[in-house]
This record gives structure tokens, sequence and C-alpha cells, in this order.
């Protein structure tokens, strides 16, 4: 008896190895996904400065940045691109969560300089790229000196006045390197004045972004003037395959030709009266 008592317990002991060797892979990869789970909810805001700086080719940038990916807050830096030395960055700190949804990952962005209320954006993640929708409304405004982290003319013309963007609705699609639109966006640009000019005001200038289905998904830009000495307009396209096109002229209201005529100087080639505007 005591030896049949003996041999089971030793098969039991038997037995048990193979359960043993079966369920360690397990657990280690349970410890693995414990640990890339964790990794993932703390990863630093710097790990979004770093995407944003590369999908804008170094135009966005996110300083000082504190907090983790999925809430934090940094300084919008606006800049000319890599290895630019012209930077500028708005007056206060933008805040940021990041949260699943249906529709993907809402990015909720809060700035009191700058957002009249906090602005909901939908990111979703395809197959070789990336949709991002903007919502309807009253979307930001920003102060124009902030362009002169663009570079050149801009920071030549040091800006004052007003951005605003608004939109009825506009979809932002990159797949496979090209970007696509749908939609559209109105870029406004207040009371702008330049310290190049003895005029206390240039004007009021409005700038269309319209998704064309028909054309691959490329926007249409449209400049038009609503008021002022310096008349501005001009057309573009962006997205699809190629870079972003505009060409455009600038030219002073009769009677304030020789107020303006730095500006027009700075801002293009000149061709007599007119400036020939160019991008792309």
């Amino acid at each position: 008896m005591k030896w049949t008592v003996g041999s089971r317990a030793g098969g039991s002991k038997t037995d048990g190895a193979p359960a043993a060797r079966r369920a360690w892979p397990w657990a280690v990869a349970g410890a693995l996904l414990g640990a890339l789970l964790a990794t993932a909810l703390q990863a630093p805001a710097a790990w979004l400065g770093g995407a944003l700086d590369r999908a804008t080719a170094g135009r966005l940038l996110l300083a000082d940045a504190r907090g983790t990916v999925w809430r934090g807050n940094a300084r919008l830096v606006l800049g000319g691109g890599a290895g630019t030395r012209s930077l500028a960055a708005l007056p206060e700190r933008l805040s940021w969560s990041l949260s699943p949804s249906r529709q993907g990952i809402t990015l909720t962005l809060a700035q009191p300089c700058c957002l009249p209320q906090p602005l909901q954006l939908q990111f979703r993640p395809v197959i070789g790229g990336w949709v991002l929708q903007l919502p309807a409304g009253a979307l930001a405004q920003v102060p124009a000196s902030w362009l002169a982290g663009l570079g050149a003319p801009w920071n030549t013309l040091q800006l004052r006045g007003t951005v605003r963007l608004g939109s009825p609705g506009l979809t932002v699609e990159q797949r496979g390197g090209r970007l696509s639109f749908s939609g559209r966006a109105d870029v406004w640009l207040d009371a702008l004045g330049s310290r190049l000019t003895s005029l206390e005001r240039l004007g009021d200038y409005q700038l269309v972004v319209e998704g064309q289905p028909q054309a691959a998904g490329s926007a249409r830009l449209q400049l038009q003037t609503l008021r002022g000495p310096l008349l501005l307009e001009g057309t573009g396209q962006v997205g699809g395959a190629g870079p972003l096109r505009f060409r455009g002229q600038a030219r002073a209201e009769a009677g304030h030709e020789g107020a303006l005529d730095n500006v027009l100087n700075i801002m293009g080639r000149r061709q007599g009266p007119v400036s020939l505007l160019s991008i792309g």
C-alpha cells in the first residue's frame, strides 16, 4: 500500500510538468502585454510633439510639452520648417486630451487665448494613413503676429491683427502620402497692419479652402480682399499628389501707392505697381 501511494504521488508531479510548461508562455505574454499597455498609457507628451513635428515638416511644434500623450499641455510654436531659426509661440499653453470614440479617437483641445471653446477633432487611423474631421463652427483665432514664425516675408512684415478659422465641416485624409479634402474651411485676416507702413490698416481678407472631389480630392484655395488699401487676390491648390501651389498678386488702392511701396517690395516680385505672389 505504501508503494502504491508513493507511485501515485510521483505520477502527479510528473503530470504537472507539461501543464507548467504550457502555462509559462501565457504568463510571459501577459506580462509583456501589461508592460506595453502601461507604457502606452504613460507615454510622455514629447512623443506627440515628435509626431506633430514629422507630420508638419517642422512647421508646428509642441515646445516644453508636459504630461502624457493622452493628457498634457505645451506651447504651440509655428516655424518655417526643418532647419529654420524663425519660430513664434502663442501666448498661452495648449492643453489636450485623447479618448477612444466610435469614430476612432477624439482629440479635445483647449487654449484660452485662441480657442473660443474647447475644440473636438475626430481622428481615425486607416490603412496607409489617417482621417481627421473638423467640426462646424468658429474654431480658432490667433494673433497675426504668430505668422512671423513662418519666416520671410512674414517676419519682416511683422503683422498686427487677428487670424480666424471657421468651417461648416472639413475632412482631411492622408493615404499613401496623398492628402485629400472634402468640405470647406474659411480663414479670415482681420484688421491687418504692418510696421512697414504708416497706414493703420492694410485691410481685411478671406481665404477659402474648399475640397474638390472631382479633382482627386485636392482643395482649391481662393484669396480675396474684403476691404482695405492693400488689394490681395489669388488662387491655388493643396493636396492630391502635388505640393501646395498658390499664385496671386498684391497692389495698392489708388492714392496709397507711396504708403504701401515697402510692403509690396517685401511681399513678392515687383512688376510695376503689382507684387506677384507665388508659393510652390
